[in-house]
């Protein structure tokens, strides 16, 4: 299936709305529980008695970030988007969930980020890259500002072969959703990357491609650690 672009920012207060209206939960959990698995495995510090910082780009309605600060009591969010109104939802989200003063939220560019050149321990994105004409930059920006021995997650949704497939996607996770979230999911998996791509860019930024791997019927993931 050829890639059709939807588009990068979904800023208008209904796009947000409908995108925080639908149960991201189960993912969310899922992203959450593996990326921890993977930093513990990884990282030197103990995540269970240090503070440590992770920068979620394209946070959305900052859903992600507070499943994280629920599962790990010492993890703290800087929590992007280029969305003002998924930010507001994400102001409101945090706040009821407690979190406020654990998730810091910032208007930023993914493609263009203001942080120094290795400077984050921890860098996470979960379903940005479809929404972006060329998702490279993405890519890069979030290698330039991880530091040294830093880990990089990313997942995303994997574009399906043929329509057939997609409709079966959509019936079987957003089959209980509104028409309008219906066509949300659809409109994402035909702007989706896959497998190869993904793996193509990440080789072409010093990656190995087999750090990019198919984690489920549709989505792959990035889990890799920055070396020098």
């Amino acid at each position: 299936m050829k890639r059709i672009l939807e588009p990068e920012l979904m800023d208008t207060r209904e796009a947000a709305a409908e995108y925080n209206a639908m149960d991201h939960s189960a993912v969310n959990q899922l992203f959450a529980q593996e990326f921890l698995t993977f930093a513990k495995a990884h990282f030197a510090s103990d995540l269970n008695a240090d503070a440590w910082t992770v920068l979620d780009v394209g946070t959305g309605t900052a859903l992600l970030p507070i499943e994280l600060c629920k599962i790990n009591a010492r993890v703290n969010v800087l929590a992007i988007d280029d969305a003002v109104s998924m930010l507001d939802l994400a102001v409101y989200n945090s706040e009821a969930a407690g979190m406020r003063e654990r998730i810091m939220l910032a208007k930023v560019d993914a493609k263009a980020m203001p942080y120094e050149d290795d400077s984050i321990e921890m860098v996470i994105a979960n379903s940005i890259h479809h929404h972006i004409p060329d998702p490279k930059a993405c890519f890069a920006e979030m290698v330039r500002v991880t530091e040294e021995e830093g880990i990089l997650f990313a997942r995303d949704l994997v574009r399906p072969a043929d329509e057939q497939t997609l409709d079966a996607l959509v019936k079987r996770y957003a089959g209980k959703e509104s028409a309008e979230s219906q066509r949300l999911f659809a409109d994402s998996l035909r702007a989706a990357l896959t497998v190869d791509e993904v793996g193509d860019t990440v080789e072409s930024l010093g990656f190995d491609r087999g750090s990019v791997s198919m984690t489920s019927d549709r989505h792959w993931t990035w889990a890799a650690v920055k070396k020098v």
